[in-house]
């Protein structure tokens, strides 16, 4: 058993403290996943480009995928409590070097699907500003104020963030319930069907591109480890919260979808779809619960949207200070505020990484949507698929190692399908990385070279530098 951090220990030079509890986990995880930006924004894409009504299974067969994934996960969970995660799982199950490698990669991940939500987000509140009635600012200035108020949050306790994102999460899926039960209720466009949930619809048009998009929408659940050692008994409430979590994303979606797809028709829905992706949900809002609803709905997508910076924000200053305390990154980076027990160093260093790289997309003049927040989310799946890969091969070598839980279906038989699932849908989004990416072969090519190259110099890192604690 590998405990590197007592669960409740004071605030020290290197170690948090906090006492989030199973629903404070899964706020997080679930606002990092965006409901309502999922639902808004990535489902009418999933819709007009992959299966049609297909959709909604597309989010059963990630959150399976997922789900069996996550029994290995959980259980490597109550051998290993560290704010590393993925990071420490690896390191731990395949040595440091594969370690930094998949540290490196998820460091990737998330801050290239942070900057890809500081895009969405400022071109949101850009449109629900204008809508109102308010003045027409560029997109880059609400960025900066999304990054202003996401650092003052993310600098405090973990214990207010996860308030904060609470109160926003809790609103924001009350209305997909709203939107899903009004639908299904007054029997959709054409009444109530389960097409969407068939092999010929599942297998229709282009279902890799769908699930792409689903398996986006799930990046973020790793947090239920990432703050063990800010939670009340972690070996109990990781695995929980980690269950529960991708349970209740997975099964919010497939209904949404569903009702998304019932609003309009099984037969009509992609039709509708590419006709006016941005504007499907919003129809599907004002037609069952009136103009008033959908009005609310576009403002709720902003509150969606800040929820996940802030979760990522949180998540990726986890990782550096986990780095940093493992001696693979400047000691400073290792700070804990005294106070709010928080790694405010890492959490600053996370606030200037956004700014540069949301900065260089301004200064290119880039689409804040087409090209900011397209690009990075693509290069943030491929990366997260390929840490989450590397967590089940190191789950099934630990354990034969280690030894310790003798759970064969937790140890050996669920990661390894875990592993063969995760293998399949990668090589449905690497086939499809082109379109994801605006259709530019070379730009793929380059982002996917990308993601390799971080793997390799992380890992190259891990075998320069020895590993410290303390």
């Amino acid at each position: 058993m590998v405990d590197t951090t007592p669960a409740e220990a004071p605030a020290t030079a290197s170690s948090l403290k906090g006492s989030i509890g199973v629903a404070g986990i899964v706020f997080l995880v679930i606002a990092a996943a965006a409901p309502l930006t999922a639902v808004a924004g990535s489902l009418p894409v999933m819709i007009a480009l992959g299966n049609g009504a297909g959709a909604p299974m597309a989010y059963v067969v990630a959150a399976a995928v997922l789900l069996v994934f996550s029994v290995g996960y959980a259980a490597m969970s109550r051998s290993v409590t560290d704010t590393g995660a993925f990071y420490a799982y690896v390191t731990q199950g395949l040595g440091t070097s594969p370690g930094l490698g998949a540290a490196a990669l998820a460091l990737l991940a998330y801050t290239t699907i942070q900057a890809a939500i500081y895009g969405l987000a400022a071109a949101t509140m850009r449109d629900v500003v204008l809508r109102f009635g308010g003045p027409d600012l560029p997109w880059w200035l609400w960025a900066g104020v999304l990054i202003a108020v996401v650092a003052l949050l993310g600098y405090r306790s973990i214990d207010l963030g996860a308030k904060v994102l609470g109160i926003l999460l809790v609103a924001e899926i009350a209305l997909i319930v709203m939107l899903s039960a009004a639908v299904l209720l007054q029997g959709g466009a054409q009444g109530v069907d389960v097409a969407s949930f068939t092999p010929s619809s599942f297998f229709s048009g282009s279902p890799g591109i769908a699930l792409m998009f689903a398996i986006g929408s799930f990046v973020g659940f790793e947090a239920t480890a990432i703050y063990g050692e800010e939670a009340r008994d972690p070996k109990r409430t990781v695995p929980i919260a980690t269950y529960v979590a991708v349970g209740t994303i997975g099964v919010l979606y497939a209904v949404a979808s569903w009702a998304l797809v019932l609003a309009f028709g099984s037969d009509q829905v992609q039709a509708a779809a590419q006709a006016d992706p941005a504007g499907l949900t919003f129809t599907a809002a004002a037609a069952f619960l009136g103009g008033t609803a959908a009005d609310v709905m576009m403002v709720m997508l902003v509150t969606s949207l800040f929820a996940a910076l802030l979760a990522f924000h949180n998540a990726i200053a986890r990782y550096v200070f986990a780095l940093a305390r493992a001696g693979h990154a400047p000691r400073p980076l290792m700070g804990v505020h005294l106070r709010h027990g928080s790694p405010y160093v890492g959490s600053l260093v996370q606030t200037a990484t956004a700014v540069v790289l949301v900065g260089a997309f301004a200064l290119a003049g880039a689409d804040p949507v087409l090209e900011l927040f397209t690009w990075m989310a693509g290069v943030s799946i491929v990366a997260i698929l390929a840490v989450m890969l590397l967590t089940s091969v190191a789950i099934v070598v630990f354990f034969r190692r280690e030894g310790g839980d003798t759970r064969w279906w937790h140890t050996r038989i669920a990661p390894v399908l875990g592993a063969i699932g995760l293998l399949g849908i990668s090589a449905l989004v690497i086939d499809n990385f082109t379109t994801l990416i605006g259709g530019s072969t070379t730009l793929a090519n380059g982002f996917l070279v990308a993601v390799v190259v971080t793997y390799v110099l992380g890992a190259l890192v891990g075998r320069r530098r020895p590993a410290r604690r303390g």
